[in-house]
């Protein structure tokens, strides 16, 4: 799947997420997809917003982007993909498990 179809599914299940009262993250994580490219969901302002440019992020994601998909799917499990070492977590745990909360 082209990477920017991997953003409109990850800024409509951010949006969708917003809209059922989930808690805000308030923090920027970073969707390392490779070659593939990079997301960047900043979560700092209201609405949040997912962009291509690499910046830095106060946790990154380091997986396939046909990972993201199946993730954001509802295919795969986050944390079932961090457990079997299909996505690798730098930086702040906790954006992470707030993430699996969030894209779950």
């Amino acid at each position: 799947m082209p990477i920017d179809d991997l953003q409109r599914m990850l800024t409509d299940k951010v949006a969708q997420a917003g809209r059922l009262g989930g808690a805000p993250l308030g923090k920027v994580a970073k969707f390392d997809l490779g070659d593939a490219g990079v997301l960047v969901l900043d979560a700092t302002a209201s609405p949040a917003a997912v962009t291509r440019e690499d910046r830095a992020a106060d946790c990154t994601l380091q997986l396939a982007a046909a990972d993201l998909e199946r993730i954001l799917d509802g295919d795969l499990d986050a944390t079932a993909a961090f457990m079997a070492g299909r996505l690798q977590v730098k930086g702040d745990m906790g954006v992470a498990m707030q993430l699996a909360a969030l894209l779950g």
